[in-house]
């Protein structure tokens, strides 16, 4: 069987019948993609153990992959091939009885208070050449550092899923295809409310909510890795979107947020997800501290 038409009939399969993400088929895409140019095969028979496993060894060693790209490389290849043997087109899965490596056991980066403060203060002075940008990019990173949401759920909202008068925002299809619902803070409540009058006089009237300056769209995704990278260099602060999530989660927790809440907040299906952030908010592990009954001994 020709890998590509196999790799074509699996991501129709994982999207149609699994209702996987286009994220998700992306990477398998790109995964399988991979493994072909470095074993230049054209066909599934071969892609053996034996090359399947130097594949790997050369990510590892040659390409200093850290454990955990080893492992998702190894995730998206192995269910595909699954796939593939439960289709008849192979008869063994390359990938099964490999040895994962061990992963690092990290704690999530985080903005402190002040520095997320003091982005949030420069990305709304700067000397923009338009007034909407400010309020706009203003809205979009407190977005970001008061409600937590990805990248990924930020540019895909739509107007009808933010609610200001009952203070949520609707993640329609988040990681995992859930649905939930994050209350927000009157501070950003007001700051999105700035946002919508300057979107309401400049005419814009497409569903999405944050929309780019000059045409009538949604904000891309590469306007906003330019914006990220301008908010990086004019604030001297070295961040990621996702860091700006886990500022959220360390913030929420240090003002005394309790970790269920914060699980549902972030969108996690596992709780054990989310109790990462309790080992990485000093503050509020030393709150708990002081609630030793001998600390007025």
């Amino acid at each position: 069987m020709d890998i590509t038409t196999a790799l074509d009939k699996f991501c129709d399969y994982s999207q149609y019948m699994r209702g996987y993400s286009r994220d998700t088929i992306k990477r398998y895409r790109g995964t399988v993609r991979l493994l072909q140019r470095f074993l230049h095969v054209c066909n599934l028979e071969e892609c053996t153990e034996s090359k399947t496993r130097e594949f790997f060894y050369h990510g590892r060693q040659v390409q200093h992959w850290a454990p955990n790209s080893f492992i998702t490389y190894h995730k998206s290849l192995s269910v595909f091939f699954r796939w593939c043997v439960s289709q008849g087109y192979i008869q063994t899965n390359p990938t099964d009885d490999m040895e994962m490596p061990k992963t690092e056991k990290k704690l999530p980066s985080k903005l402190t208070k002040q520095e997320a403060l003091r982005l949030l203060e420069i990305v709304y002075n700067y000397p923009y050449p338009y007034t909407y940008q400010r309020y706009r990019n203003y809205a979009i990173f407190a977005t970001f550092v008061f409600a937590g949401l990805r990248k990924s759920e930020l540019l895909r909202l739509k107007m009808v899923d933010v609610d200001l008068a009952n203070q949520s925002i609707y993640v329609h299809q988040g990681k995992g295809s859930k649905d939930r619902i994050v209350p927000i803070s009157s501070t950003l409540v007001g700051i999105l409310q700035r946002y919508l009058e300057q979107r309401a006089r400049l005419h814009k009237t497409c569903p999405e909510f944050f929309t780019s300056l000059n045409r009538n769209m949604g904000f891309t995704e590469t306007g906003m890795k330019r914006l990220v990278e301008f908010a990086r260099n004019a604030s001297g602060i070295p961040f990621s979107v996702h860091k700006l999530r886990h500022t959220f989660a360390t913030l929420m927790l240090e003002g005394g947020c309790d970790i269920f809440s914060l699980s549902k907040m972030l969108g996690h299906s596992d709780i054990k997800t989310t109790t990462i952030y309790l080992a990485a908010s000093p503050e509020h592990l030393r709150s708990q501290m002081r609630k030793h009954p001998l600390n007025d001994f």
